[in-house]
């Protein structure tokens, strides 16, 4: 009998942390979404990549918003990229998003993230990245999660601090940041260290 490729294993509709649940946006969740996008906006944009020229902008466009949450219900049916939705007391605060999941040899994915100002600093965003690692490694079967940061990025760092999520060191003029190629810090963890450290970080931050 065959056996279902690990690629294919179905995204669940939640996923539960103590204080957060996370799942896939739609397109009814756009007001919410694009209030807490443009209210943010400075606080995110300078950490992020530049929209193209001429690219219908989500925050402001719902039409382009719907086009976001179906190719990413795409990337989910072809399990190339998970992303969720944070939310806390069922309002969206965020997103915490895997992605370019690679199969064959590699079996990886780099997970990226984002806060509501507002939320910031409370924990949030590391029960959210915890809720997908699990995911990654135990639903999944992937062997590699990688994060990587602006190294100025204080805030997101030290989510990797608090999670102690191995720093492998910088990786020069990695990505295209608000139009500048920046160098990156480049985090990892593989699925022996999650194996040894899984009890810790669940208890710590998933566990209610």
């Amino acid at each position: 009998m065959a056996l279902r490729h690990p690629s294919r294993t179905p995204a669940p509709a939640r996923l539960f942390g103590r204080r957060i649940t996370m799942r896939p946006l739609a397109v009814n969740d756009f007001r919410t979404w694009s209030e807490v996008r443009l209210r943010n906006d400075d606080w995110l944009t300078v950490w992020e990549p530049s929209r193209l020229e001429r690219q219908p902008d989500p925050t402001t466009d719902k039409s382009a918003f719907a086009s976001r949450c179906l190719q990413r219900d795409r990337d989910r049916a072809n399990g190339t990229a998970y992303q969720f939705g944070l939310f806390i007391d069922q309002r969206i605060a965020g997103e915490v998003n895997l992605n370019n999941v690679i199969r064959g040899a590699m079996q990886s994915c780099t997970v990226g993230y984002w806060i509501d100002q507002a939320h910031a600093g409370h924990g949030y965003t590391v029960e959210g990245v915890a809720l997908v690692m699990q995911f990654a490694f135990e639903q999944l079967g992937l062997h590699r999660v990688e994060i990587c940061i602006v190294p100025r990025n204080t805030r997101s760092r030290r989510i990797m601090e608090k999670l102690e999520v191995r720093d492998e060191g910088i990786a020069q003029r990695y990505l295209q940041i608000n139009g500048t190629w920046e160098d990156h810090v480049r985090y990892a963890m593989t699925s022996e260290e999650w194996q040894i450290r899984r009890a810790d970080i669940v208890q710590d931050w998933l566990t209610r």
